[in-house]
């Protein structure tokens, strides 16, 4: 599913309604139903509902809302702020025909003082202020409205996006005047700011209405930001030929482990056996070699002679290589990382401490080859960059830029992780759960997509499949153990379930 910025969906929006053809003010009718409805499922017709409507198309949608639900027999009290005595021409229509039809409770059109109504935990406040196309933050007496709402121990709903949330880009603020949603019902597709980790607080449940805007525009508009589909993600999955050997599907190495991390090094092993690969190779520190052996008896281990990886490999008889988990940050193991990377040809995966290094060395980025697949979580990506504070957006921005002047792939994880591609794509995977926010899942990313490049994946679908891999067989786990109990263990273990799921 494409993601749209607020710009497009405004021309969404246009061309649904010349192409359709439907009339701007039918299409916001639609819109209304579609949030009725939704309503109605969640409360009951006892419930008082007060309405905070503003003076544009966000507003226009309230207000009719606001008749459909009087229609069903709810009472509902409309606040329709036009300080500056001007509604868009279909907010104006909706405040006309509710007047006239004379359904609502109580309709209070406010142009100067407003004298708010009392919010109390069985009222439930339907919030149409403002939607996608807010450009600026709430200030005055917007910002005191909702920070009413906020401080009300009422239930609110959000229509589109919360007041005072901007589609994209939400710089942060010492105090943001966001209305805070219990849920938000969004119209037709999420918007991009629904997939960041610093906008959650505001949105509570996102509900995605569709309200049948033009399939054609969707599918011919050129868009910066998707959403992986689970349709392509199936047909993109190689098949094992019948006449396979270990030697036909692929040789992986992965360098990772360090006195005290051999945890790190088995848990990327395992993951990569379980993904498909021949073979696995481990680099990792003698004092390491028992329990690799023991834990990971089908991987075959390479041993370094210091407690740290110390030194380049030659990687000429691997398809693929993972370098970083459990590596420690010895000034020797980044020297050796900079040499394995100018002298291997082959795939690489930089993950948990091979970042790391990078952060500490910053000029060494600029070095790094061709196609390298980063697997950062926001802390290493800040070390990479030397930004802190950043929002998910900017950070978001940031990985875009570094993708696309490396020529790199770049998963920058999270509950929704986002891959940056070398032409400046983004693409948001949509499966996972919290319970994967635990030691040791990262290890098992890096595995994953290491396996599935030594498969003979290019490097975009390794990350696309791979990290869909990793949220499935996590929520396949999360079913399991529940979210509290799950480890990265348990991920491995669902991975043979995901696989089963996708070859369906």
């Amino acid at each position: 599913m494409k993601i749209l910025t607020g710009a497009q969906i405004r021309e969404l929006d246009k061309y649904t309604i010349e192409h359709e053809p439907i009339s701007s003010v039918d299409l916001m009718e639609r819109s209304a139903k579609a949030i009725t409805n939704a309503i109605c499922e969640r409360w009951a017709q006892s419930t008082p509902i007060v309405v905070f409507a503003g003076p544009g198309n966000n507003g226009g949608d309230a207000l009719a809302m606001s008749r459909l639900l009087a229609e069903k027999g709810y009472v509902v009290d409309v606040f329709l702020f036009n300080i500056h005595n001007h509604l868009s021409e279909e907010c104006a229509k909706n405040r006309d025909r509710l007047v006239s039809e004379g359904l609502a409770h109580k309709l209070t059109e406010i142009t100067s003082n407003f004298e708010p109504p009392q919010l109390t935990e069985k009222t439930l406040v339907v919030d149409g202020l403002f939607g996608s196309g807010l450009k600026e933050p709430l200030s005055g007496g917007f910002a005191s409205l909702v920070s009413y709402i906020n401080q009300s121990p009422a239930q609110v709903v959000s229509i589109d996006i919360p007041s005072g949330l901007m589609t994209e880009s939400n710089r942060p603020q010492d105090n943001p005047a966001v209305v805070r949603a219990n849920v938000t019902l969004t119209l037709h597709t999420k918007k991009l700011a629904m997939f960041f980790a610093d906008c959650q607080q505001y949105l509570g449940e996102v509900c995605t209405l569709d309200i049948r805007l033009s399939k054609y525009f969707i599918d011919t508009i050129p868009a910066t930001y998707d959403t992986v589909d689970p349709s392509y993600i199936k047909s993109q999955m190689l098949k094992r030929d019948d006449f396979a050997h270990k030697g036909s599907m692929g040789n992986a190495l992965l360098i990772a482990g360090s006195r005290g991390m051999a945890g790190a090094a088995i848990l990327a092993s395992k993951a990569c056996m379980r993904s498909g690969a021949g073979k696995v190779t481990a680099l990792t520190p003698h004092c390491n070699l028992g329990i690799m052996q023991m834990a990971v008896p089908e991987a075959v281990c390479l041993v370094d002679r210091e407690s740290y990886y110390s030194e380049a490999i030659d990687t000429d008889g691997f398809q693929a290589v993972g370098i970083g988990p459990g590596l420690g940050k010895e000034e020797s193991s980044a020297l050796a990382l900079m040499s394995q990377l100018q002298q291997t040809s082959c795939p690489i995966v930089l993950d948990a401490d091979a970042l790391n290094m990078l952060g500490s060395h910053g000029a060494w980025v600029q070095q790094l080859p061709n196609n390298v697949i980063m697997t950062p979580h926001p802390r290493e990506f800040d070390r990479i960059t030397g930004r802190r504070n950043c929002s998910d957006y900017e950070r978001l921005m940031l990985a875009r830029d570094m993708a696309r002047d490396l020529c790199a792939y770049i998963i920058l994880k999270g509950h929704y992780s986002a891959l940056c591609l070398p032409d400046g794509g983004i693409v948001f995977n949509t499966t996972g759960n919290s319970g994967m926010a635990t030691a040791g899942s990262g290890d098992v990313l890096t595995g994953i997509i290491t396996a599935l490049l030594a498969r003979g994946y290019s490097r975009k679908n390794a990350c696309l499949v791979g990290m869909y891999l990793h949220g499935l067989a996590g929520d396949i786990a999360a079913e399991r153990t529940g979210k509290e109990s799950l480890i990265a263990s348990d991920i491995i273990d669902s991975l043979p379930e995901a696989f089963k799921n996708l070859e369906k």
